[in-house]
This record gives structure tokens, sequence and C-alpha cells, in this order.
């Protein structure tokens, strides 16, 4: 699954990549003027037309003695899409995980474990507060479907340099956290303790 997207977003096959990425837009696109219960609707509806108009060209052709008249949606109708019971497991256990880590992280920043997290995440929404003033929810989707399928590939025929860059703005951010740390009480002794626990810890392994 990771892969196709992985060929989706780097544009392996121009043409499916160039479906989605024009389904995705218009979709969205047709959202900023209609709700999206119509969208949903239209979409549904124009997709429905598609299928049984080729259902019954099929059975125009049995009629004229030119085809069988087959459903030519077969094959995704014998596709067993049940799951088993060792499949349901492990979905739902990936689930449990994955709701487990979040609520770790939340608790994480939101009861401020670490003050220069909190602070940090502070700061984003702050930030997003101004983003929000500018744009709606929609056109940041927008944005983001066209970082998507635009960003990757960039970075691939750029990577050297972007890379280079990232590594130098790294840097800068990991030397300004480390005085904001050592400017905060307690910060740094708390950093300390957790270094020697850690050490203690793999010397006993």
């Amino acid at each position: 699954m990771g892969s196709k997207v992985a060929d989706l977003l780097y544009w392996k096959d121009t043409r499916t990549s160039g479906v989605v990425f024009t389904g995705l837009m218009a979709s969205l696109l047709c959202l900023l003027h209609f709700s999206i219960v119509s969208v949903a609707a239209h979409v549904a509806l124009s997709l429905l037309c598609g299928t049984i108009a080729l259902r019954v060209y099929r059975k125009v052709l049995q009629a004229v003695h030119r085809g069988d008249g087959a459903n030519p949606f077969q094959a995704y109708l014998d596709v067993d899409l049940t799951l088993t019971r060792e499949q349901t497991e492990r979905l739902s256990q990936q689930i449990a995980s994955h709701v487990a880590s979040t609520a770790t992280q939340l608790r994480h920043f939101f009861l401020v474990e670490d003050l220069v997290d909190s602070l940090k995440l502070a700061l984003l929404f702050y930030i997003l507060t101004f983003v929000g003033a500018v744009f709606n929810g929609l056109t940041l989707l927008i944005l983001g479907v066209i970082a998507l399928f635009t960003v990757p590939l960039l970075y691939r025929q750029h990577q050297a340099q972007i890379d280079q860059y990232v590594g130098l703005v790294t840097n800068q951010l990991s030397h300004i956290k480390a005085k904001i740390r050592a400017k905060i009480p307690g910060t740094g002794a708390l950093a300390s303790t957790a270094a020697a626990v850690s050490g203690c810890k793999a010397k006993a392994e």
C-alpha cells in the first residue's frame, strides 16, 4: 500500500498520478462552491451512471450476438473482502497502538512533561491562529494536495541541495533549543538526570 502511494506521489505512472491529482483537485475546488453533500451526491451519481451504462452496453452486445453479456466488473465482485480472525486481531492491535501513542503524545504536550516541547507546540498553535485568519481549512487542504504531488518530485530532483539546507536549519534549531533549555530553571538538570538513568540502564543490560 505504501509503495503504491509513493509511486503516485513520485509520478512513476504519469497517467495514473495525473488522474488522481486531477480528481482530487476537481473535488476540492467543487467543495469551494458547493456543499459536501451536493458534491458527494454528484460524484456518486456520475460513477453509478458510468457503471450502469457499461453494464447495459454489455447486455446490448449480448442481444446482437456480439458478446457474452458478462458483468464487466465480475473480477472485482469475485474479490474476497472478508477478514480472517488473524487479520482482524492484527488490525485491532495496530489501531490500539496508534491510539495509545497519540494519547501519550497529547499527555506529553498538554500536561507539560517537557516545558520546551510544550512551548514549541504553543508557538505552533499561535502561528496557526494567523494562518487560520488568512486561509480556511479547505484552502489549506488544496495547498496540501498540491504540495503532496509536487514536493516529493522536487526533492528527488534536488535532493543534495535540499538536504544541505535542511541540515543547516536543523543545526541552528538544535543550538537554539539547547540555549533555551539552559536558560529554563530545572530543565537542564532534568535532562542530565534522564541521561544518567538511561546510561545506568544501558550498563545494567
